[in-house]
């Protein structure tokens, strides 16, 4: 089908999926781009596709229509409609993001889990949203392939402890080498990039672990923390 105006009905709605109380009302987000289309017809998610040069696409639109779409400077010629993604069983190692804020740090920590092998990660309800087109941007496609759930932890990670996972946070003063604790079930806490771990958070952590790392260096970004302690487990 094609779509010449701006004033088109489904052009106000798919533009209407910036919004993200318009993502959760629809369970639907948006996607940019051949390669996270790929991964999103891998994983049976597509469900609509926009284009303004494709005429195999569902929908066919004029420039002015998908820079309206699009949340990228340069926009693409390719957009995907796909839906939420589907909450898997827990297995393996987990990460546990608290209160996590930016965008970028989360995509790139999915990209990360996905390639240690972190099969699950628990957002907090306060963490940003995993379906933010920046979020998405910058996971380059994983998450598709990551099981991704919200969560209020203060009730949720109790029930990790009792289904035999070891909860460990960071903190870079008592931290001990991860490696200390290999070869256990693990889930792995990331606090907030400003704040940490909060303290009703800090207080369920069953131990706590660190990033060697020259002095004049006090702390490191969450998302290259979180990346180097998978990496560490991922060699145990």
């Amino acid at each position: 089908m094609e779509i010449t105006s701006l004033q088109n009905q489904k052009v106000k709605y798919w533009v209407s999926l910036k919004k993200k109380k318009v993502r959760d009302q629809e369970k639907v987000f948006i996607v940019e781009g051949d390669h996270l289309l790929q991964e999103a017809q891998k994983k049976q998610v597509l469900q609509e596709t926009i284009s303004v040069n494709d005429s195999q696409a569902d929908y066919l639109v004029t420039k002015e229509i998908m820079q309206k779409i699009s949340s990228q400077q340069s926009i693409s010629e390719n957009i995907g409609i796909c839906k939420f993604l589907e909450e898997k069983p827990i297995n393996g190692n987990v990460l546990v993001l608290d209160n996590l804020q930016d965008p970028g740090n989360l995509g790139t920590i999915i990209r990360s889990a996905v390639a240690f092998n972190f099969t699950t990660i628990i957002l907090s309800n306060d963490s940003v949203d995993m379906y933010n087109e920046k979020v998405i941007r910058a996971s380059e496609g994983m998450i598709f392939h990551c099981n991704i759930l919200r969560r209020d932890l203060k009730t949720f990670l109790p029930k990790l402890k009792k289904d035999g996972y070891l909860v460990i946070g960071t903190d870079v003063i008592t931290g001990k080498n991860i490696h200390e604790y290999a070869n256990l079930k693990k889930a792995l806490v990331i606090g907030n990039e400003g704040q940490g771990i909060s303290g009703d958070i800090k207080a369920l952590c069953d131990n706590f672990v660190n990033i060697t790392m020259e002095k004049t260096c006090e702390s490191l970004n969450a998302g290259i923390a979180a990346s180097i302690l998978m990496c560490e487990v991922y060699h145990e």
